[in-house]
């Protein structure tokens, strides 16, 4: 299934995607949660009742007639990886790690698919990630590797638009990483049993005002889904609509001869096979 916020004339609502219309998940399944955060902790029994209900969906609204907000507005925890493609290490002149670099982001950072990403006027050294984002599904501590997948409900697209400059400040990543607007979600979460064990195998791409930056594969992530929430889940607790997000492959701008930042009129795209196309024009602060 494909799940969206998305909001209307009578505000923001959780809705099912069938092809190209949306159906208001509270009016396909009786007491449904109000917020996506709430239907990812209903667990299984909800979404039983929702695949069963989609069967006989009526009428909808046109996907084209609503306005997409990201999937899940305030992630309870949005944690990232760094350096998990070996290409996209060596490009940037790392070391291939043994342990995935973590950081964590703001929500004031995330912005919602269709909406503009903001260049800071402090710098001109704004960069693309795309990324796979895994969405969990059911908490826990210290999850066994083994068991990790069933912690996932579902899976979406995320841009880790970086300022450059300001990442290299300091050896940690916040302040590169955290500007306001700058790290688009989205447009959906596809459910994980729509797709491969682990989100394996997906091609995964970037486009930059229609050029290919970007052009690798899933199978390629060092720290796969199920070992990177058994290593988080050892620091930190997870909790249903926790974010995490897997990492980038080679082909960023600040990593290009000469590079290729992003600017205002911009339009940045990023695709996971499967999932669908997160796209954000870029504006100036």
């Amino acid at each position: 299934m494909r799940l969206v916020t998305y909001t209307s004339g009578s505000g923001d609502a959780v809705g099912l995607v069938q092809g190209e219309t949306v159906h208001d998940v509270a009016k396909l399944v009786a007491d449904a949660p109000a917020d996506m955060i709430g239907l990812v902790a209903a667990g299984p029994a909800v979404l039983d009742r929702l695949r069963e209900a989609a069967s006989g969906a009526g009428e909808g609204q046109p996907l084209g007639g609503v306005t997409l907000r990201r999937p899940i507005a305030r992630p309870g925890k949005t944690i990232c990886l760094g350096l998990n493609y070996v290409d996209h290490a060596k490009e940037g002149g790392n070391e291939v790690p043994e342990y995935p670099a973590l950081f964590l982001r703001v929500n004031s950072s995330l912005v919602d698919p269709g909406a503009p990403v903001i260049r800071p006027r402090v710098s001109e050294k704004f960069d693309y990630e795309v990324e796979l984002m895994a969405v969990i599904g059911k908490g826990g501590h210290d999850i066994a590797e083994a068991d990790a997948l069933g912690h996932v409900f579902g899976y979406t697209v995320f841009n880790d638009g970086s300022v450059r400059d300001f990442q290299r400040k300091t050896t940690q990543w916040t302040p590169g990483k955290n500007f306001d607007g700058s790290g688009p979600m989205g447009p959906w979460i596809v459910t994980a049993d729509e797709l491969p064990q682990g989100a394996h195998g997906l091609a995964i791409q970037s486009r930059l005002n229609g050029q290919v930056m970007q052009d690798s594969n899933t199978e390629h992530m060092m720290f796969p889904v199920a070992r990177t929430i058994a290593i988080v889940s050892q620091v930190m607790t997870l909790e249903p609509g926790d974010v995490i997000a897997m990492g980038t492959p080679a082909g960023v701008g600040f990593a290009r001869k000469p590079p290729v930042f992003m600017k205002a009129g911009d339009v940045i795209e990023c695709e996971i096979e499967k999932i669908g196309v997160l796209s954000n024009p870029v504006i100036d602060a």
